[in-house]
């Protein structure tokens, strides 16, 4: 009879941050697993609310690496996969619960083919599971960052495997070794884009990224509301070093046709402050990612025009359209 090819074996992270209202029902769905993980390990932002103490659910091989303060997703994110020896690891976000097969899945997708690196999984609201959170992300050359379905209804448009640009972190999974290859998450990124940022690091060394139709549930809130500086700020800070680290100057055009789009929109909505807060909070940074983009540039196994396709820049509406919120609550 013949089979498919061998399951890695999986372990999962959690970056925690005050996620205690969330974090028993992650565990549960993790408890309940039809291929358990390895391991699952709890990597503690110095939360306050004691959440790294809810740790102990049966049938769940679980540890907590306390870091003691809030390092941010990306930082915590490496540390639990340096914590780790598993071919496989899945991330999961506190305010996440899993479909019963999700791991098995999305093993068996990082499984189909050697180019894969990553697989994303189709995301749903879990206050109202007809509703697409994200199902795998893309990044136009205008720096904008896509989380494909996002605020459309679950009407079957993504119910079939393929491929796609990158997961959201918030629930994924990825191939150990390849991460570390590319040097895993920027801990510079802090938080937000930190996914895309390594998404597009992946397919420039000619990694590719699976998608699995398979639900994860989430709740759209976790605690980023608790960020200061807010979710507005990181996110532009962090598409700024993200284009200036990779972008080609060709490209330019594009970026400051956006940026300018996003800034109007953030002075009608009353965000400005943050907008550009984010804006300036990146300078600092740009002489040490500008020297970082030749070394990349000359790594790269593939061409960043094909890591990076022409898509359209502007929506039928004219509303930027990105890995940004309606309300800065509802990003992970």
């Amino acid at each position: 009879m013949a089979t498919g090819p061998a399951l890695p074996t999986v372990s999962v992270v959690i970056p925690n941050w005050n996620g205690g209202r969330w974090l028993p029902e992650c565990l549960e769905s993790l408890a309940a697993q039809t291929l358990p993980p390895d391991e699952v390990v709890i990597v503690d932002n110095g939360s306050t609310d004691g959440s790294s103490g809810l740790a102990t659910v049966t049938g769940l091989r679980v540890r907590v690496i306390e870091l003691g303060r809030n390092t941010g997703f990306a930082f915590a994110a490496n540390r639990g996969i340096d914590a780790l020896e598993s071919q496989a690891v899945a991330l999961v976000n506190t305010d996440v619960t899993l479909a019963p097969d999700w791991i098995a899945r999305m093993a068996a997708a990082l499984a189909r083919d050697d180019r894969f690196a990553a697989v994303a999984c189709k995301m749903l609201d879990m206050r109202d599971p007809q509703l697409l959170y994200d199902a795998g992300d893309l990044l136009r050359r205008d720096g904008a960052c896509e989380q494909r379905g996002r605020f459309e209804s679950d009407d079957g448009r993504f119910d079939s495997p393929g491929e796609v640009f990158a997961p959201c972190a918030g629930a994924a999974v990825y191939r150990r070794t390849a991460v570390t290859s590319v040097g895993g998450f920027d801990e510079r990124l802090f938080s937000y884009i930190e996914d895309v940022d390594l998404g597009l690091r992946l397919r420039l060394a000619g990694w590719h990224c699976a998608y699995e139709p398979v639900v994860a549930l989430h709740a759209a809130e976790g605690s980023s509301w608790q960020l200061r500086p807010p979710v507005e700020h990181w996110i532009e800070r962090n598409t700024l070093l993200l284009v200036a680290k990779t972008f080609p100057l060709r490209w330019a055009p594009y970026v400051i046709y956006r940026q300018l789009a996003w800034a109007l929109h953030a002075l009608l909505e009353r965000r400005l402050r943050a907008h550009l807060g984010g804006a300036l909070a990146a300078l600092p940074l740009m002489p040490h990612v500008v020297r970082e983009r030749r070394r990349l540039r000359r790594e790269s196994a593939v061409p960043i025009e094909t890591a990076v396709p022409p898509r359209p820049i502007r929506r039928a509406s004219g509303a930027p359209a990105a890995k940004r919120p309606r309300d800065p609550r509802e990003l992970r």
